[in-house]
């Protein structure tokens, strides 16, 4: 399966402890490679698949340090451009012990934010088998979402697919934009990521199960909801699993949702089930919380064989 994503690179940078604001001074570490459609792409690349990325960096030490990462993971990086005039993007993070976080982003005016509808090439992207789109990305700004635009037709008129995963930033857009923007692609997906909260800004349904089938109506056939500590729930026409998470101690919690997206992707490139698509990528997703950093926990194919053999 060859996999596209495009989208925002930067680096993040976070506070060493649990509920210290960001407005006050402390300690940060970092940085690491971010963003959420990198971290699903290099988790999708050591998985096995193939995948290719477009987006953009600044011609700086944290540009270099996003690009040897993918690479070095074997995502295909022909589409990044590494720009003088922009610096690399940047965010800052701060983690409560309720579980929330709250983020400062230096996007849109960052080389992140530099991807526009001439850089998408139709023979990068008909090439495809599945475009997976991140809703974080087509909320940076205007052109960042015509890109993302142009890439989805080239992939409908090659009947190729679509996966979409909503990503919702409030810190980046309103829900009502959200929901208007994101409700065409939703139509055009075979397979939805959403969070319980991202559900009720896709449908405006505040009950799950028809939320669910709303979703469903309007053209997906799979919606893979992701529950975070409670694992989660498949929901398809013919059926509904709930699949458990597994224990594991957290370490960081960022990226596990774009790992399980990547896991769950891969699980069906390999034919498996729903229950089983499903209990991968939750394995996936526990993986990536074990260590410090967005991708530094995404695991290997066989990484995660070896950790579902001891469940």
């Amino acid at each position: 399966m060859r996999v596209g994503c495009m989208g925002e690179l930067l680096v993040e940078i976070m506070r060493d402890r649990v509920d210290i604001p960001l407005g006050v001074t402390g300690v940060f570490l970092g940085p690491y490679p971010s963003g959420a459609p990198a971290i699903f792409a290099d988790c999708l690349a050591r998985l096995g698949e193939e995948v290719f990325f477009l987006g953009a960096v600044g011609k700086d030490d944290f540009g270099t340090l996003i690009l040897e990462r993918l690479r070095q993971d074997g995502v295909d990086t022909k589409g990044v451009k590494v720009l003088e005039d922009y610096t690399t993007g940047v965010a800052f993070v701060t983690y409560f012990s309720d579980g929330s976080r709250k983020f400062i982003y230096h996007i849109s005016r960052a080389a992140s934010g530099q991807i526009f509808p001439e850089d998408v090439y139709e023979e990068d992207f008909r090439r495809l088998d599945v475009l997976h789109v991140m809703g974080s990305t087509m909320l940076i700004n205007e052109n960042c979402r015509k890109s993302y635009l142009k890439a989805i037709d080239i992939v409908r008129r090659n009947s190729k697919r679509i996966s979409f995963d909503p990503n919702f930033r409030p810190e980046l857009l309103g829900r009502e934009r959200a929901r208007e923007l994101f409700e065409p692609i939703l139509r055009e997906s075979f397979v939805v990521f959403p969070t319980e909260e991202e559900l009720v800004v896709l449908t405006g349904e505040g009950d799950i199960d028809r939320a669910c089938q709303k979703v469903l109506a309007g053209g997906p056939e799979i919606v893979a909801i992701k529950q975070g500590k409670r694992g989660s729930t498949i929901v398809t026409r013919s059926g509904k699993w709930s699949i458990p998470a597994f224990p594991v101690e957290e370490v960081d919690p960022t990226g596990a949702g774009d790992c399980y997206c990547a896991g769950f992707l891969a699980a069906l490139a390999r034919g498996m089930t729903m229950e089983e698509a499903g209990r991968f990528a939750n394995a996936v997703g526990a993986l990536a919380v074990t260590k410090k950093g967005p991708m530094e926990g995404a695991p290997k194919f066989c990484e995660v064989q070896a950790f579902l053999v001891k469940f």
